[in-house]
């Protein structure tokens, strides 16, 4: 079965790159928050993170940050936290027939939110 042409033949390359990311920032951002994470564990929880994500349809690159500066201020005597919204920077990379999407997740101050959303298109 040709699922391209079955399931998505109503939108453009462009969409679909667009769509593709999005998907996967959301399934990251609610699979993740939650974990534990602590200084030592950071580095191989983004890279975890990433290589899960990359497997995704259409996914090239996937580029996680936990703010380590957060892990510090918020250190408790079990030597973890639990991974939330405002702690990623995240950027994932969506590519369909030549056509990609640059999807975020970061924490915006002015907004006291991590927002997703579409930084770029080619």
């Amino acid at each position: 079965m040709d699922v391209d042409k079955k399931y998505f033949k109503n939108i453009s390359p462009r969409e679909r790159a667009i769509f593709e990311g999005a998907i996967t920032m959301g399934a990251l951002f609610h699979q993740f928050d939650g974990t534990p994470v602590s200084l030592k564990t950071a580095e191989s929880l983004e890279n975890a993170i990433g290589k899960a994500m990359e497997l995704q349809p259409c996914i090239k690159e996937v580029e996680v940050k936990i703010n380590r500066q957060m892990l510090i201020d918020i250190e408790n005597k079990f030597q973890y936290v639990s991974l939330s919204g405002d702690m990623l920077d995240v950027k994932v990379i969506s590519e369909y027939e030549g056509q990609q999407a640059i999807i975020r997740l970061e924490f915006i101050k002015e907004l006291d939110y991590p927002l997703m959303y579409v930084e770029e298109i080619d």
